[in-house]
């Protein structure tokens, strides 16, 4: 299952490269999609709010929580 959860502070492709490694490094199997336009990052394999949000702050960026579909 898949959560959405948003990240302010992405501008561009380096961005969601940081963002996408600080997810991955809580664990490798986890599948990250970030969307630069909406500002959010879908995660699937990883389903531990605290640790994301951690992980993306600890990279430099805002964690908003997650988005409720």
């Amino acid at each position: 299952m898949s959560q959405i959860y948003r990240v302010d502070g992405m501008t561009c492709g380096g961005c969601a490269s940081s963002v996408t490694r600080a997810i991955q490094a809580l664990a490798a199997s986890a599948e990250v999609n970030v969307d630069l336009e909406t500002k959010t990052v879908t995660v699937s394999g990883l389903d531990d709010d605290e640790a994301i949000g951690k992980a993306v702050e600890e990279a430099g960026f805002d964690y908003g929580g997650r988005v409720e579909p």
